[in-house]
């Protein structure tokens, strides 16, 4: 059998952290060559091309770091690669998928893995989630499926999985929907498959800043005030409580923010969409969108960051982001 061609970038995170000495916490240092001498087996599922793009913490990876991750793997795709690996930190993995996943118009995979635990702790599972995402990666079942995250034998759409734990190897999920797949015996088996939305064209990487925030108790807006009138900023992502709520006063400060910039509304609760038209108090879901707001659907608050940011990017108008929120928000 002819082994498929993966290309495998590594950018840094958990994965490939060691101590610099005995005693010493943590820090990103091995490339991918070091990182993958820990993985046995590699020369009978795939032949490799290896890039290390970055040596960094997740924390630290920005828009055009993962712009440049997005070229690189269009780059590998042209040059004969079935598939392509991304290994990252866990802290950003969530949104760096979505990001390259809303870029993505090839056929051909792209999967991000990470690690939970270091390369020095006891049982580390960097090995395992490398071995399964280049498998992944280039297996033909996965073809047309854009990005997704393989962690702890399972397979994640970009555009669903969420980190819900800060240390647990089984720290990603994918909510509502589900996982599309995952391993036993070696062997990959997809369980569901999603439409997947429109690309977006890849925008400049001009520094745009969007903060997101999230509705708390007694909280009347006050910052979101303070966001509307700094001049850098380009759009706001709202977290707000239940099916897209905010306190009366948050809701007067979100209408006038609206008139500036694109304000997005979203839940904070991890899981289930913004409604449209269910409540119908001051600062709920249908009053917010009745004075501007961006219903954010299915998104959670960090997707809907990440999509808002690169339309900003791109220098879309509000009718565009509307238009682009509508069909991306709807897609679960």
């Amino acid at each position: 059998m002819t082994l498929p061609a993966v290309a495998l970038a590594v950018l840094g995170g958990t994965i490939t952290m060691t101590a610099p000495g005995h005693g010493q916490a943590v820090q990103p240092s091995l490339d991918a060559a070091r990182l993958l001498q820990a993985v046995p087996g590699l020369d009978k599922i795939a032949h490799l091309s290896l890039e290390t793009l970055f040596i960094k913490p997740g924390a630290s990876l920005s828009l055009p770091d993962m712009l440049l991750v997005h070229g690189w793997a269009r780059g590998a795709v042209e040059q004969g690669a079935a598939g392509v690996v991304v290994v990252q930190g866990t802290d950003t993995l969530e949104e760096s998928a979505y990001l390259l996943d809303l870029l993505w118009d090839r056929e051909e995979p792209v999967v991000f893995t990470g690690a939970m635990r270091s390369p020095e702790q006891r049982a580390p599972d960097g090995p395992a989630n490398i071995y399964a995402a280049i498998q992944a990666a280039g297996s033909p079942a996965m073809r047309g499926l854009g990005v997704t995250v393989v962690m702890d034998e399972h397979v994640h759409a970009a555009r669903r999985v969420r980190k819900t734990d800060s240390m647990s190897l089984g720290a990603f999920s994918s909510g509502t929907f589900g996982s599309l797949g995952r391993f036993h015996e070696g062997a990959l088996t997809l369980g569901n498959r999603l439409s997947r939305c429109r690309p977006l064209p890849p925008p400049g990487a001009a520094r745009i800043v969007v903060p997101l925030l999230t509705a708390a108790l007694g909280d009347e807006g006050e910052v979101i005030r303070l966001l509307a009138d700094a001049e850098s900023i380009g759009g706001l992502v709202i977290a707000g409580f239940g099916v897209g709520h905010v306190s009366a006063g948050a809701a007067d400060a979100i209408a006038a923010a609206a008139m500036l910039m694109p304000v997005v509304l979203c839940t904070r609760t991890g899981a289930g969409p913004v409604l449209h038209a269910t409540y119908g108090f001051r600062g709920s879901e249908q009053d917010l969108i009745g004075r501007g707001a961006i219903p954010g659907g299915w998104l959670d608050a960090r997707k809907a960051r990440v999509l808002l940011l690169l339309l900003l990017a791109a220098g879309a108008e509000d009718g565009d982001i509307r238009t682009a929120f509508a069909e991306h928000a709807a897609c679960p």
